[in-house]
């Protein structure tokens, strides 16, 4: 298993189950308390090595990118605008939508329904954060990323697969260059 590259930090939790989260290039394994590490990460290299090759092409295929410049009232009202847009074609409803910097993710739905999104997204192209507002969106309606929650996100975007690696790549692009600006 190749992790020289990889950042990797081991936490012990009051858990249930293991599990395995990449943020980039760094690998978080959550353990419930008195599991071996290193027997669970042999366990699963391959899921791992397979990861790690994804997060490689994607950062191969930012380096073709550019971001988009807009400006904070133009991002918000894009927002808004892609937000009714989508709760509208989902019969759902949000009660607010917030933005703030997040560090590992593009937006998040609340159990309140409110809706927060990345302010980095305001660098991706439209396409895209109508696909992250679409994902959020169907939250409202299943909360999980269940079959019924996927079902409901690739009635419009069929090709969700390829947006997310392109999600990705766009995250490693921003990562390197907006943050920087």
């Amino acid at each position: 298993m190749e992790l020289s590259n990889l950042s990797l930090k081991i936490s012990y939790r009051d858990v249930k189950h293991s599990r395995l989260e990449f943020g980039g290039n760094k690998l978080l394994v959550i353990l419930p308390f008195g599991i071996d590490p290193e027997t669970f990460l042999i366990k699963h290299k391959d899921w791992i090595n397979k990861k790690i090759k994804f997060i490689q092409d994607c950062i191969q295929i930012s380096a073709d990118k550019e971001i988009i410049n807009r400006t904070e009232n133009e991002f918000r009202r894009l927002i808004h605008s892609l937000a009714e847009t989508s709760v509208k074609e989902l019969s759902a409803h949000f009660n607010r939508i917030y933005f703030r910097k997040m560090e590992t993710k593009w937006a998040s739905c609340s159990s309140r329904n409110n809706l927060t999104f990345n302010k980095l997204m305001k660098y991706l192209p439209k396409h895209l954060i109508g696909y992250i507002i679409s994902h959020e969106v169907a939250h409202i309606i299943e909360k999980r990323h269940s079959h019924r929650f996927w079902k409901l996100v690739s009635k419009k975007f069929p090709n969700r697969h390829e947006l997310e690696r392109e999600l990705l790549s766009y995250w490693f692009l921003i990562q390197s260059k907006a943050s920087h600006a």
